[in-house]
């Protein structure tokens, strides 16, 4: 395994590669793809979530008191705008108590840099778990950005989750956040085409998810 790849999950459960195949096909529509990005969220939130500490809590059952764990903590989900609200609600499934922050982003299209907008966290963000979530990690300028807002919030938890990860967005973040594990659907080797965007996945999930796909990112 190359060391970059060390921080990286990449999921082969066969619902998880099957719902990734109809994201990329041009004849899904925005109903579907909407819901395949959320569907995906949540089966991929199962292995991203399972180290959430618990704690024992003294409960009444119907036939006998005892104790039995919980959540010690509210974990926030953090998506990046736009694209990255498609997966909110499929996290929320699992636990509809999790917070949700906001970092809005745009990627300048002549330098592919990302641009800021918009910046929410929940006041006591510091205090658990920081699930960043976008469906696409291409160039990672956009994933980068919003990690080093999010870290100098204070926050130290923090994963990131995606659905189609680049072998250039997981060198970058590899390098940049060491720190950071990456949770991704589909790993996709090799280079970017002339947009930045992945060639092999699924287009400009922002776009498809709200109906406003455009022909020259297909």
């Amino acid at each position: 395994m190359e060391d970059y790849m060390k921080n990286v999950t990449v999921f082969d459960h066969p619902l998880i590669a099957h719902k990734t195949t109809h994201m990329c096909d041009v004849n899904t529509g925005s109903k579907e793809y909407s819901e395949l990005v959320k569907e995906l969220a949540t089966l991929m939130g199962y292995e991203a979530l399972k180290d959430l500490p618990l704690k024992q809590v003294h409960i009444q059952a119907p036939l006998a008191d005892f104790d039995s764990p919980v959540l010690a903590e509210d974990f926030t989900i953090v998506p990046i705008l736009r694209a990255g609200l498609g997966m909110v609600d499929g996290l929320r499934m699992l636990c509809p108590t999790a917070k949700v922050g906001h970092v809005g982003l745009y990627r300048d299209e002549e330098t592919l840099e990302p641009k800021t907008y918009y910046f929410k966290l929940p006041v006591d963000v510091t205090e658990g778990q920081v699930i960043i979530v976008d469906p696409a990690l291409a160039t990672g300028g956009s994933a980068d950005a919003a990690i080093d807002f999010i870290k100098k919030a204070g926050c130290r938890n923090i994963k990131f989750m995606c659905i189609f990860a680049s072998e250039i967005g997981v060198k970058l973040l590899a390098e940049k956040h060491p720190d950071v594990h990456i949770y991704c659907a589909r790993y996709i080797p090799g280079e970017l085409d002339e947009h930045g965007y992945i060639p092999t996945a699924a287009g400009d999930a922002g776009d498809r998810i709200n109906g406003t796909y455009s022909l020259k990112h297909k």
